[in-house]
């Protein structure tokens, strides 16, 4: 079984994940981005439904889904007058998912 210590030496040889998890992780941490992940989870969901779990503005969370989108940690697609955002990442999803596990059991 590999222990953190077994897992350092790997983890500082491969930097550009660590700097993708870096900027990930700074785009995530913020409340309204958490929720909106929270909502999210496995799930492609629209603005629309977005707005109707998280409860602001549309245009609020507008604005945090293009920061996320913008960081690499959503997908989108449009279908006739709807925006749906997924998770774009399979790491991003697991760590999502981790975090559901833990903070999110409310929503």
């Amino acid at each position: 079984m590999n222990t953190v210590s077994d897992m350092i030496p790997d983890l500082l040889s491969k930097e550009e994940d660590i700097e993708r998890a870096s900027r990930s992780l700074k785009a995530m941490a913020h409340p309204l981005r958490l929720k909106i992940l929270c909502v999210l989870g496995d799930r492609e969901v629209s603005v629309q439904e977005i707005v109707d779990h998280v409860g602001t503005s549309q245009s609020n969370i507008s604005q945090h889904l293009a920061i996320l989108r913008d960081k690499g940690i959503l997908a989108s697609r449009k279908d006739a007058n709807r925006v749906y955002y997924r998770v774009s990442d399979a790491r991003t999803l697991r760590l999502i998912g981790m975090m559901q596990e833990v903070f999110c059991r409310s929503l």
